[in-house]
């Protein structure tokens, strides 16, 4: 009889802000020459992105997370984002630089008030929250793939601007498998909790 009991699916998540598509394909065009001149493979690996949260759990919770982000978004704003020249955490990833930090990181603060708990799987599997915005470039570098990397990049400028109008929520069953979209929650900046009291006070 325990034979029949099915072990409950697991799922990775990533919870991220996608740049818009013409500067896309230049932070693209950044990641393939970074590949081309140090080979280092992960460069080539996803779209640009900006991660808010990463995090694994049973795909039961998905449906209530997914309710849960789309009441969350409904009261954001969109955001506007400024990318400014390269930023590194040593010694394995190189990335683009938001220098309008305050406002994602509010975002972030934002969610992980409401969803902490439900995004939590266990003790050993905690949602990660990204408190340092970044659009990486290649990461899970070699010391060598840094070293060189960096010594280059750190010296180059980058400048770009976008108006951030929605976080997508992506899922995949394996880490060798590609993300799949789950849900798209867009920024529509309602004062809930204000209209609600305006109502009272009326």
């Amino acid at each position: 009889m325990l034979a029949d009991i099915k072990t409950p699916a697991v799922a990775e998540y990533l919870l991220l802000i996608e740049p818009r598509k013409d500067l896309s394909n230049v932070i693209t065009n950044i990641k393939k020459a970074f590949y081309d001149q140090y080979k280092a493979p992960e460069a080539l690996k996803g779209k640009p992105h900006l991660t808010l949260v990463n995090y694994k759990q049973y795909t039961s919770f998905e449906s209530r997370i997914v309710q849960k982000l789309r009441t969350v978004s409904m009261q954001i704003s969109p955001i506007a984002i400024d990318l400014q020249d390269y930023g590194s955490f040593p010694s394995h990833t190189i990335f683009i630089n938001v220098v309008s930090r305050s406002t994602l990181q509010n975002l972030v603060k934002n969610i992980r008030t409401h969803l902490q708990v439900l995004m939590k799987m266990d003790k050993d599997n905690k949602p990660h929250f990204i408190m340092e915005p970044h659009i990486t470039i290649a990461r899970r570098l070699k010391p060598w793939q840094y070293e060189q990397g960096w010594l280059a990049y750190s010296h180059q400028t980058f400048s770009g601007r976008f108006i951030a109008n929605a976080m997508v929520l992506l899922r995949r069953a394996t880490p060798d498998q590609k993300y799949e979209l789950v849900s798209r929650f867009e920024f529509q900046g309602m004062q809930v909790g204000a209209s609600q009291a305006m109502l009272f006070d009326s």
